[in-house]
């Protein structure tokens, strides 16, 4: 890792930048298949999956048989992992609900709030080295608490034309609607346009990388929302000589094995505690399967040595990380003056792979500094706030010529009219 000791704070930006490509440099390739998809439907999803999966298909849908399948091969232990995972997400997604707000904002005027579901949502989720089985449990359960109708779920296949068996007992254990074999650009244009196979949705989810990600970005300018910009994982941790070296290390490996592009970065005031970090690393690492991975990941991470706590969150927030881990000895200072974080874990005992997986949270955050902006993806994310409104003849009375008054100088005289038409018909039947 790179150590960096008490940067100054004008090389801030060049110090946190994160090892992604910009837009422009993957942005005509998102294009040329998104336009492909949208005039070729399943045939050029094929296509794309022969060309980047290796495998032809004859239909990408997932059969009801392929799933009875994989739940037989998912071993006992790993299903009541999963059943523990899905109980926690629950109930914590659960307890997000909120009731109707309603108020009458003056006599005879009243408005109020409710929420509904996003009746189609499309869930994306990455295969390749690492099947994200557990973002199906992040997705998939909130959708259904939602209420959404419609879940339909892109995953990519091997070379064998299948999906790993844990992610396809997951999404039947959830709730997913359908399941396709089909990934990358080509998987989000699908979800975008709708094709033969594939239903379009109103909002898509889920991680992926730089492609998936530009790719999300430009289905927006096509009628559908995603959950937000997101790419490589991240995470970033602040840390005295209160910390547990190995357990910072191995907090720090655990991201670094998501990609070759991930970014972890260590902020301490105690030079003693990264030198330690550092030489835990270096041993974890060795036992790593996913060591070549996390080596390059590692490459693109920093130590940073700052001379106090307010340099520390300072600079935390100027990043604004994806996952944060707070493990010092004044861990209030941190948890006061936090401003831009997806997700914070406290404490020594206190992982982020528990976030990952099973503590109830959700995994799926803005990253890439987005955290400054967007929140995570949580029960809301599935839903839309509606307002309604009704106007008594006494409230009509009481802010007509308020709103008369304001259309008049806006210089908008069919608002104007709509309400001087329903105050004389007031005057008329008096």
């Amino acid at each position: 890792m790179n150590k960096i000791h008490y940067p100054d704070r004008t090389d801030w930006a060049e110090l946190l930048k994160r090892p992604t490509q910009t837009v422009d440099d993957i942005e005509e390739i998102v294009n040329t298949i998104f336009q492909e998809v949208k005039e070729g439907g399943d045939a050029i999803l094929k296509k794309y999956t022969d060309r980047f999966d290796h495998v032809q298909l004859d239909t990408i849908l997932v059969a009801p048989n392929e799933i009875q399948s994989a739940v037989e091969k998912v071993s006992t232990e790993l299903k009541k992992a999963i059943a523990l995972a899905k109980s926690n997400i629950e109930k914590f997604h659960a307890a997000q609900k909120t009731d109707r707000v309603e108020m009458e904002t003056a006599p005879g005027v009243n408005c109020w709030q409710e929420k509904r579901p996003i009746q189609k949502v499309g869930l994306y989720i990455p295969g390749g080295t690492a099947p994200l089985f557990s973002t199906i449990l992040m997705l998939a359960i909130p959708a259904k608490l939602a209420g959404c109708s419609d879940i339909v779920l892109c995953t990519p296949p091997d070379r064998n034309g299948e999906v790993n068996p844990t992610i396809l007992y997951t999404a039947s254990l959830c709730g997913v609607t359908q399941i396709f074999k089909v990934g990358g650009i080509q998987a989000i244009a699908g979800m975008t346009f709708g094709t033969g196979s594939i239903p379009k949705v109103y909002k898509i989810f889920g991680p992926g990388n730089q492609y998936v990600t530009v790719a999300k970005q430009l289905a927006t300018k096509h009628g559908v929302a995603i959950d937000m910009p997101a790419g490589p994982s991240e995470l970033l941790i602040v840390a005295d000589d209160t910390a547990n070296p190995a357990f910072v290390a191995s907090d720090l490996l655990s991201q670094a094995e998501h990609g070759t592009d991930s970014q972890v970065i260590l902020v301490s005031t105690s030079k003693k505690l990264i030198n330690a970090v550092e030489g835990e690393i270096e041993s974890q690492l060795k036992e790593l399967p996913r060591a070549e991975i996390a080596s390059k990941s590692i490459g693109n991470s920093k130590l940073i040595l700052v001379k106090d706590d307010e340099t520390a969150i300072d600079l935390i927030n100027e990043y604004g990380p994806e996952h944060f881990i707070v493990c010092v000895e004044n861990e209030e200072f941190y948890l006061q003056n936090i401003q831009n974080a997806g997700s914070v874990f406290i404490g020594n005992y206190t992982p982020e792979s528990a976030g990952d997986y099973a503590s109830g949270t959700n995994h799926t955050l803005p990253t890439n500094g987005y955290a400054k902006q967007y929140s995570g993806v949580n029960l809301d994310s599935f839903m839309k706030s509606m307002t309604f409104q009704k106007i008594s003849k006494e409230g009509m009375g009481i802010i007509g010529p308020a709103i008369e008054h304001m259309a008049e100088a806006e210089g908008l005289q069919a608002h104007k009219n709509a309400v001087t038409l329903r105050l004389n018909s007031l005057k008329e039947s008096n």
